[in-house]
């Protein structure tokens, strides 16, 4: 005969000031995040497919729906049923209302459309959306409507992460060059989304596609693939300044913007070469002799090492080693790590060279062995 709702707790957590704290804590209400962002200037962005995944709160209804809009009323239970009819049946579905605040979205209206398309296993809806822009001043929101205003800007439909401030302007620097390239070649007027189209897809896509393939995020803790792109191309195209990393980057992506898209343009997404080479290195070892078969075991056991000769003379041991480096370092510095993090801090050695050769050769079947 008793609810589970219990007014005395009710009346006390509205009495500490907890019920306050509650709306506040609920992800799905829309009023707090607003206010939180600061998100005031509406900006409509048409009719797209969301994710259902990205929609995470309502608009006044977050107490008619729980965190997962279960509905908790057995009427609006009959009503997402025939909605989930109609849409088994292919019934054309008028899209549903949604706010958003930066990646995160809000249901305005169609909480039972949505619904139903969560019980039915679609991963998207149709959503008619509008987007609050976050005004509070903190260094997220600056990035996030610096990226949002270029993409509006370009006409594209994905956004640029860059993780610093200010950088998009090297962006629209781009745009404009290949802008002028584009009006020179084709002979006639193009507009800034016109030429921002063409670059995301002959341009920043191949160069951005290049460096995830290679991995080399990993490297870069905190940074997002689009610093690379940003911090390579501006240094090969607009800068022209002597650069700190590896020179062979040259070879792949040349100083020339027109030039590497060009290059890009000979080769599908599935043949784009990789961002690292092999560099094969031989290093020379004085061992104290009574550590020698033990320097001698654990060369063998580096998997950068492929071959280990004991030697007479001057020189105790050679070891020949292959390293992959990305096209940002150079050789000295990736072998550099490689032997002072590694050989260098084995008991037993007492000095190391290296040699890198300039030229090499190996035979196919008469393999000639240095």
């Amino acid at each position: 005969m008793f609810s589970k709702f219990n007014p005395f707790t009710t009346l006390k957590k509205v009495i500490t000031g907890q019920a306050r704290q509650d709306e506040i804590d609920n992800p799905s209400n829309f009023n707090v995040r607003q206010e939180k962002e600061e998100a005031y200037e509406a900006v409509e962005r048409g009719t797209l497919m969301v994710p259902l995944d990205k929609i995470t709160g309502s608009v006044g209804r977050y107490h008619d729906f729980d965190n997962q809009f279960k509905s908790h009323s057995s009427t609006m239970d009959e009503r997402l049923k025939a909605i989930m009819d109609a849409m088994r049946e292919g019934k054309d579905m008028p899209p549903i209302a949604l706010y958003q605040i930066k990646e995160d979205f809000f249901i305005l209206d169609g909480h039972h459309r949505f619904k139903a398309a969560v019980e039915l296993g679609r991963s998207e809806i149709r959503s008619r959306i509008v987007e609050l822009l976050p005004s509070k001043n903190t260094l997220e929101n600056n990035l996030y409507v610096e990226k949002i205003h270029f993409r509006d800007k370009a006409g594209l439909t994905e956004s640029i992460d860059l993780t610093e401030p200010g950088q998009i302007a090297h962006l629209e620097w781009q745009v404009r060059e290949h802008r002028k390239f584009l009006t020179n070649e084709k002979n006639q007027a193009v507009s800034f989304k016109q030429a921002a189209a063409d670059w995301y897809r002959t341009i920043y896509r191949p160069l951005a596609t290049l460096i995830a393939n290679s991995n080399l995020i990993s490297s870069f803790p905190g940074r997002t693939v689009d610093d690379l792109y940003l911090y390579i191309s501006v240094h090969q195209w607009e800068k022209g300044s002597k650069r700190t990393y590896g020179i062979g980057v040259d070879k792949l992506i040349p100083t020339d913007m027109e030039a590497f898209r060009q290059k890009m343009a000979e080769h599908t997404e599935q043949e784009y070469p990789e961002m690292k080479r092999e560099i094969t290195v031989f290093i020379l070892l004085n061992v104290d002799g009574k550590y020698e078969q033990q320097i001698f075991d654990k060369l063998l056991a580096l998997d950068e090492v492929r071959e280990v000769h004991s030697v007479h003379g001057s020189i105790d041991m050679i070891a020949k080693i292959t390293l992959m480096r990305d096209l940002l370092s150079s050789d000295a510095e990736i072998l550099s790590q490689f032997i002072q993090y590694t050989i260098r801090q084995w008991r037993g050695v007492v000095s190391t060279q290296t040699l890198i050769p300039g030229m090499s050769r190996t035979k196919d079947q008469d393999r000639c062995h240095l």
